[in-house]
């Protein structure tokens, strides 16, 4: 313990951060503490920016305060209150790394101690804990926290019992379990002596927790501004003094809505501005505009209104990108999750709201209820009915930290074992809301750009930079460092004289030219021995290396240096015999031509240039091959009469409509429209119509080849009062409502069918599910495919399920089988005829009447 009056924190100077569980009375005790014991406590500033050049040490409890990331830049230490107390137990100042309030350090309070593990498990154990923030204690001290152990036979076990209450001591299989998760989950199921998790059966329930990392980040987009806690009046709120908040248009909230807001913001000291450069805080929606763009750029403080909506509850700052559904949402959703129905298992109240909005930001699709064409169950742990069927089924089985962490990187994560650890006695919604954003993610993917940092260089850094840049070189670094070639006046050793080089000298370097060494004078010198008393195996220093090869290099050019001055002397000299070939300008350009010569003698492909471009050019023109035109329609054809029977006359009329721009497509692949000589219940027709494709009379086509033009298809919009009263249909209003219901009329409506059926099962399969619908098929041997549900675990009433089929006795076997089936899955057998099916994708309206029903439609 620290001696009273001792001058332990004569060195630290220290500012506290408030917060929830850093209130103003504690903050008042720790501060007398700090300045009993030798140190300085500071103020923040009326706006609450703390004074960052001035301390040494930010005492917080979490990171939630504006200026946690400029510190940590600056690499001030931002610690708990528990390294006050801590340090005064020592009785000197304790380590940062284990009272870091970084959540990423999950075991920054944990003070280890081993008892019976094997060594080996133990090395690794105590290195994982430490690596993310955790001490380790060789023997039992008043600060050990935990004790890793098997039974509670050891020695340190029996201490820490009559010694440390607070102390806990775990299994092994916690600090496993919490390694696999990144997260540190509660101690509780893992405590000696009893442990529930070898004591009690896995399938047994385990209570749902609550969450508080999820209070008021449940939903990126709130319907009301909720009530302050716990108080009926709303206070002051301090949490946006001096600052600007700027409201997107984005959030399209209403007049009353964005006045109340504004009352409370200036009434807190701050205020509302329309303009994104000179504001604070920008709310917005969505990751898109110019707007957010240029203020995330701009490092200003981007949320969602949630997150403005969290500050207004609270009165406390929380950083935006700490929590899922404080930023705000993708407008597209993360790319890969489109496609993808999820569901929920074992996460309640808030935890389910929040999964149910995560997931529908992602751009997936939430349901309630799991049926077989669900792709993701995301579920706290691996009991449960819906566990159960996504086996049989083979449903991709996760926990929340899929979700949330391909939410927080911006894109879709592959699957590991992280994602399916689900340990046995444990709920894992009590660490869920806990995963913040990939930072760097979201600048590279949404607004890359802009500077990198949040504020101008601080004063300390600026100050720094200055002190190194007057105590650089002007004109370079120090000698023996090479960081680049400079620019000086060219020296001369040779030409210059005494007077020259001593004033170029002293224009370039600022000092007086030493004094010339003769050529003789350069050597290199010897390398100096220092023997040093008692140190055998230190290591010699290197830096006089640069100046040996300097000098080295200095030698040699004193030595080539008057062969340099005659060459440079002969080459200036001109020819005066008139045919001597040596000496002078000539020589150099001799010596210059003869190299050229050998150079185009050994590169031959100068002198076949010529040649080849000579007969190039007495090659005939080819002539271009026409091109087609641009594809302007596609179009699909049923029940068209002038190619029967003649592939001749087909092949060479595709031909032609191609060259007008119209190109002929298979059936299922993207058309504009839909030919057909009058209304007809084929198999192309009905998948083309439930595509909203308009249908068009064959007449059309006829008169486009025999006139050899394009005609508008608007004028043949196909017309057939007849069949549309024989279906029972109007045909405009059929195609109206298909492109309203985008292929989706019968979505995830469960169709059975029978093998025997007329006209046999595929044309009806392509006809459902191009609708939406799952189709599938049913026969004497085929198995339950439809989980049995009691009424009380549904959600919802009991949903139809549909068996096409005919009257055949081979069939009726099958009926009572399927109504078993269905009613045991809680829900409705309807048997019904085929023309059901087909006069629904019709009438693109879903509809049901009991003369569909085997028993009425075939008698």
């Amino acid at each position: 313990m620290a001696e009273e009056g001792s001058a332990l924190f004569s060195l630290c100077t220290v500012v506290f951060v408030q917060s929830k569980d850093l209130g103003e009375a504690l903050i008042k005790e720790f501060s007398e503490t700090v300045i009993k014991y030798g140190g300085e406590v500071l103020l923040p500033t009326r706006s609450g920016e703390l004074p960052l050049m001035q301390v040494t040490h930010i005492i917080a409890n979490s990171i939630n305060f504006p200026d946690y990331t400029e510190a940590t830049r600056q690499m001030i230490p931002v610690v708990k209150t528990n390294w006050i107390t801590a340090s005064l137990a020592k009785g000197k100042q304790a380590q940062i790394r284990p009272y870091t309030p970084d959540p990423r350090m999950i075991f920054s309070d944990v003070v280890l101690s081993c008892a019976d593990i094997p060594s080996t498990d133990k090395d690794a154990i105590i290195g994982a804990t430490m690596a993310m923030g955790g001490m380790e204690s060789e023997n039992i001290t008043r600060l050990t926290t935990h004790i890793c152990a098997l039974s509670m036979d050891h020695e340190k076990c029996q201490q820490a019992v009559s010694k440390l209450k607070n102390c806990k001591i775990v299994l092994p299989h916690w600090f496993d379990d919490c390694f696999k998760l990144g997260k540190r989950i509660d101690e509780g199921p893992y405590l000696l002596p009893d442990p529930e998790y070898l004591r009690v059966n896995p399938e047994d329930p385990v209570r749902v927790p609550s969450s508080q990392h999820l209070e008021g980040a449940t939903s990126a987009r709130p319907e009301y501004l909720p009530s302050p806690p716990d108080v009926g009046v709303r206070p002051v709120l301090t949490v946006f003094k001096e600052k600007k908040v700027m409201l997107s248009a984005d959030l399209s909230i209403r007049s009353r809505l964005k006045e109340i807001i504004q009352e409370l913001i200036n009434n807190g000291g701050g205020e509302m501005t329309d303009d994104v450069e000179a504001c604070d805080w920008f709310i917005c929606q969505y990751r898109d505009g110019p707007q957010y763009v240029l203020a995330s750029q701009a490092r200003k403080t981007v949320g969602n209104l949630s997150w403005l909506y969290y500050l207004i509850t609270h009165n406390e700052w929380t950083k935006p990108t700490d929590r899922l559904l404080h930023y705000p949402v993708p407008r597209d959703g993360i790319p890969g999750f489109k496609d993808l129905r999820i569901t929920v298992s074992n996460y309640g109240g808030e935890a389910r709201i929040y999964l149910e909005n995560l997931i529908t930001a992602a751009g997936a699709k939430y349901t309630k209820t799991m049926k077989n064409d669900n792709t993701h169950l995301i579920t706290a742990r691996n009991i449960s009915e819906k566990w159960d069927a996504a086996v049989d089924w083979g449903i991709e089985r996760v926990n929340h930290f899929w979700i949330e962490e391909s939410y927080a990187k911006c894109q879709k994560q592959e699957m590991k074992d992280k994602y399916h650890c689900f340990p046995p006695r444990t709920n894992l919604g009590e660490v869920i809301g806990q995963t913040p954003f990939d930072e760097e993610r979201l600048r590279s993917i949404y607004f890359p750009g802009g500077r990198k940092t949040h504020t101008p260089p601080p004063k300390r850094k600026r100050k720094v930079l200055e002190i190194q840049e007057e105590n650089s070189f002007p004109n370079g670094p120090a000698e023996g460092v090479t960081i680049g070639r400079q620019a000086h006046k060219e020296f001369d050793v040779m030409k210059d004289t005494d007077a020259e080089y001593a004033e170029k000298t002293t224009d370039v370097f600022g000092v007086p030219a030493p004094k010339r060494r003769a050529t003789s004078e350069f050597a290199t010198p010897a390398k100096g021995r220092h023997v040093r008393s008692g140190k055998e195996n230190e290591t010699p220093s290197t830096t006089s290396s640069n100046r040996s090869a300097k000098d080295k290099a200095l030698n040699r050019l004193s030595i080539l240096a008057p062969d340099v001055a005659l060459y440079e002397k002969e080459k200036k000299r001109g020819l005066k015999d008139n045919h001597g070939p040596w000496g002078g300008k000539r020589a150099a350009d001799l010596i210059e031509r003869e190299h050229l010569n050998r150079r185009s003698v050994s590169s031959p492909s100068t002198i076949t240039v010529d040649k080849e471009d000579a007969k190039a050019e007495k090659r005939p023109i080819k002539r271009a091959r026409p091109t087609l035109p641009d594809v302007n329609m596609r179009v699909v054809l049923t029940g068209f009469q002038r190619w029967v029977n003649d592939k001749h006359r087909e092949d060479a009329d595709r031909k032609r409509l191609r060259d007008l721009g119209i190109a002929v497509v298979m059936d299922g692949q993207p058309c504009d429209y839909l030919v057909a000589p009058h209304l007809v219940r084929t198999v192309k027709f009905l998948r083309n119509l439930s595509k909203g494709a308009t249908i068009v009379s064959s007449s059309w086509i006829e008169q486009c080849l025999d006139t050899k033009e394009l005609l508008d298809p608007k004028d043949f919009i196909l017309k057939d009062k007849e069949n549309e009263k024989k279906f029972g249909i109007k045909l405009e209003t059929s195609v109206r409502r298909a492109r309203d219901n985008k292929g989706k009329l019968l979505w995830n409506t469960p169709i059975y069918c029978t093998a025997n059926i007329k006209n046999g099962p595929l044309g009806y399969q392509a006809i459902a599910e191009a609708n939406g619908a799952i189709f599938m098929m049913y026969g004497a041997r085929s198995g339950s495919t439809i989980k049995p549900t009691k009424p009380e675990e549904d959600e919802g009433g009991p949903d139809p399920v549909y068996l096409l089929s005919n009257t055949s006795a081979e069939e009726k076997k099958l009926w009572k089988k399927f109504e078993e089936m269905a009613k045991k899955g809680n829900m409705e057998p309807r048997i019904v005829a085929a023309d059901w099916l087909l006069d629904v994708v019709m009438t693109q309206q879903v509809s049901f009447d009991k003369k569909y029903l085997v028993e009425n439609f075939f008698n």
